[in-house]
């Protein structure tokens, strides 16, 4: 992942320059500041940053999720979604069990780990979404669907209904599918790791 730097007498100035040279619009480039420094006589200021473009960013989560995967002795394909806006990472590999893990829980610490990695490397947060063979879509529908089926039983037999322990992630999914629905509320209850879901029925 390379990385330019470019120095100014403002922020502003230093942007134009990377802008100019790299010949990119401002939204696809990642920009740190680095230093700011006064030299000369009247002490003029200025300031460097630290560009990348972000094409470069999609490029480098591929390459290291492959490498970091190889040295786990997996092999993987991986296709790339949504790159203008928030990249969608879909791994396909020889063992997608072993990389979603019990309740998708493989998968989200190979998301931190390349989040604190990035994170290392640029200085600041960079938004990007890993799945296995479209795992949290699928994990998503059969969520909304089984909360759909236990509000219509909870409307009909005006008893609450307790769901197994969900990650916040899941929850989440659980409490929006539900949310205008005139009948029923949800609360989460209990504590993590074993948090869970409490479907209820509404007084009328």
């Amino acid at each position: 992942m390379e990385k330019h730097n470019y120095i100014g007498k403002t922020k502003e100035e230093a942007i134009q320059k990377a802008k100019e040279e790299l010949q990119e619009l401002e939204k696809n480039l990642i920009i740190k500041e680095v230093e700011t420094t006064k030299s000369g006589l009247f002490k003029s200021k200025k300031i460097e940053i630290e560009v990348i473009e972000k094409r470069q960013i999609i490029k480098y989560i591929k390459e290291f999720l492959i490498n970091l995967l190889k040295e786990m002795g997996l092999k993987v394909n991986i296709e790339i979604k949504n790159k203008e806006e928030n990249p969608k990472y879909i791994l396909f590999s020889d063992n997608d069990a072993l990389l979603i893990g019990k309740n998708g829980k493989n998968l989200k610490a190979l998301s931190i780990i390349v989040s604190q990695h990035l994170n290392k490397e640029l200085g600041q947060n960079y938004k990007f979404t890993l799945d296995v063979n479209e795992y949290k879509e699928k994990r998503e529908k059969s969520l909304e669907i089984l909360a759909k089926k236990l509000a219509k039983e909870v409307i009909s037999t005006k008893i609450e209904v307790k769901m197994d322990s969900m990650n916040s992630y899941e929850r989440r999914i659980i409490h929006n599918t539900l949310a205008n629905n005139k009948y029923v509320y949800t609360e989460s209850e209990g504590e993590d790791p074993n948090r869970y879901i409490v479907i209820k029925p509404k007084e009328e």
